[in-house]
């Protein structure tokens, strides 16, 4: 085959490549026409002849939700009303009170004020029912909506009317600004240890973590350190790599973001010369450890900078950007995938399958995998179900009302008075334990009855229903030690606040061990 021959063949193939492309591009936009004139068409119908009034602004928005739930759970559309949550993402800031609540039946509690938050200023508990919401009454009502309402302009005030011990209190609370600090604790362990536990990736949350590392370093000299990134969700990789830029050579790439669109794929470089080079590291990762933080323990473990302890992480090698919507909306929308310095890409669940119609798998190989694997040691037992039926929470309310004061996180310990006086309270609310075993098991003879199995076999399988039962005092007895942790974590908190509850719970924490032996030998 002569050259000439061969160029032609060439720029012949080069001239298909980019008709086809062009041909693909075309094809696309005009599906995306042709759907959004269908869409509009079923607006203005509606609109012309739907017999009731239309909410136009929910149904686009639910509208919206629906559609972009065939993504990925991570692409959301926030509308203007929705700016609180935007600010949230990007800042780690929302103007509210500072104070979670959660939902039992048809009301709403204040499950956990933060401590020096206006809530807790203020004077609110946890535990408090909430009545009323300047003018909403709040029976009835969802988590949603009371957030929203508690939520405002920082420096607005609203006045809410809780119920405490059978009293009806009214307090007046002035929004501010909240921020979750991203290092919830950071405290010296044994030896000279160190144990930092992060909680998220927002703004100036590497500042925020190297501030209390070199406190740590210059003030109680410490030598070793503990990064706690459990349960840690993750959030902005520029915090991850300016962290990673405190133990890795300047100029090292510690994650690249492929995508679709050019400006969206890049490298990350650390971009300071490190300031603790040498410091020995173990960071404790888990099953809810995701994205940024699976960047940063990947990184570490990549390049042999940090020993890994715990469960396989989540599983997150998605990167949202957040794009302008019109009328002052956004769309935080999955734009790349992230790979860590070795090559992997962490995502365990591929989503484009959902597109196809496929029913979405997750890939075991997905996520990070510790250098030493812990088991994971939560289990269904007695603990579950009084942490499910909000029997812990609800003794730590009626505990904080008859005990004004109590010892510090460190020293606090409940007594044998203290565990049965909560037995006591399991008395007075009647309360029924029933093993998962148990119940299942009786779902097994009730399909037995159905199937009319012989008389001799149904009487050997109820003779087992009161032995699978198991009294709760007993149970109790035999998880004496979860008791204390989950019902002890509880009441501190209504102290000591979360800082207080971390501090606590070190003690119960079978992970924290393993890696104060680890970093000791």
């Amino acid at each position: 085959m002569t050259k000439k021959l061969i160029c032609t063949c060439l720029i012949l193939i080069a001239a298909l490549s980019t008709a086809t492309a062009k041909n693909n591009s075309k094809n696309k936009s005009t599906r995306i026409d042709q759907n959004l004139t269908i869409f509009n068409d079923v607006m203005r119908q509606l609109d012309m002849t739907y017999v009731d009034t239309i909410n136009y602004d929910l149904l686009v928005k639910k509208g919206i939700d629906a559609m972009l739930s065939y993504v990925d759970p991570y692409t959301i559309y926030m509308s203007k009303e929705e700016d609180d949550e935007y600010r949230r993402l990007t800042t780690g800031k929302y103007g509210g009170i500072g104070s979670s609540v959660q939902q039992r039946d048809s009301f709403i509690y204040i499950s956990e004020p933060y401590e020096n938050m206006p809530a807790a200023l203020a004077g609110l508990q946890a535990g408090d029912k909430l009545i009323k919401i300047d003018d909403m009454e709040c029976y009835g009502i969802k988590v949603s909506e009371a957030s929203n309402k508690l939520r405002g302009v920082p420096g607005t005030t609203l006045q809410v009317v809780v119920e405490r011990n059978n009293e009806q209190i009214t307090l007046d609370i002035t929004r501010q600004d909240i921020h979750i600090p991203a290092v919830s604790l950071a405290t010296v362990l044994q030896d000279s240890i160190g144990y930092i536990a992060f909680s998220d990736f927002s703004v100036n949350s590497s500042q925020e973590f190297l501030v209390a590392l070199d406190d740590m370093i210059q003030n109680k000299h410490i030598n070793r350190l503990i990064i706690d990134l459990r349960g840690n969700g993750g959030g902005l990789i520029d915090e991850a790599n300016r962290i990673l830029s405190y133990f890795i050579p300047k100029g090292t790439e510690v994650v690249s973001v492929k995508g679709k669109v050019e400006k969206f794929s890049h490298s990350y470089y650390t971009n300071t010369k490190p300031i603790y080079p040498d410091l020995p590291l173990i960071v404790l990762v888990d099953n809810n450890s995701a994205s940024a933080a699976e960047i940063l323990a990947g990184a570490l473990q990549d390049f042999n900078r940090a020993t890994l302890i715990g469960q396989r992480t989540y599983g997150k090698g998605l990167v949202q950007n957040i794009r302008p919507i019109a009328y002052g909306g956004h769309l935080k929308v999955t734009s790349a995938k992230y790979y860590l310095p070795s090559g992997r890409c962490i995502q365990a669940i591929d989503y484009s399958e959902r597109q196809k119609g496929n029913k979405l798998t997750k890939d075991s190989t997905g996520g990070i995998l510790p250098d030493i694997v812990l088991s994971d040691s939560s289990k269904l037992d007695i603990c579950y179900n009084l942490y499910r039926d909000f029997m812990f929470f609800d003794y730590a309310t009626q505990y904080k009302y008859q005990h004004p004061q109590i010892a510090s996180a460190e020293e606090f310990q409940l007594t044998d008075e203290d565990i049965e006086a909560f037995c006591q309270f399991l008395d007075e609310k009647e309360y029924t334990y029933e093993t998962e075993t148990s119940k299942y098991y009786k779902e097994l003879v009730d399909m037995a009855k159905e199937e009319d199995l012989d008389s001799t076999i149904m009487a050997e399988l109820n003779a087992l229903i009161p032995k699978l039962s198991v009294d709760y005092r007993t149970a109790i007895q035999r998880n004496r030690s979860e008791i204390e942790k989950y019902l002890g974590s509880e009441i501190i908190k209504r102290y000591y606040y979360q800082r207080g509850n971390l501090l606590y719970l070190l003690r119960y924490d079978s992970e924290v061990k393993r890696a104060l032996q680890e970093i000791t030998k």
